[in-house]
């Protein structure tokens, strides 16, 4: 995942975004690349995000 493919002010759920942190995970065998870190960060990010709004929303 390149930072341009995330648009900013889109939130996907954060079980959407969790699921595809779990899925890097699974494809880099538990250790991360430079590259593979650097998608886990944003994905971190992001999933923090759509926490937020949920917490928001719900309140």
């Amino acid at each position: 995942m390149s930072p341009d493919s995330l648009l900013p002010g889109s939130v996907r759920s954060a079980a959407a975004v969790n699921e595809q942190i779990r899925a890097l995970w699974l494809r880099a065998g538990g250790t991360l690349s430079a590259q593979e870190r650097a998608e886990y960060e944003l994905l971190v990010v992001e999933w923090a995000e759509a926490i937020r709004a949920a917490v928001i929303e719900a309140a």
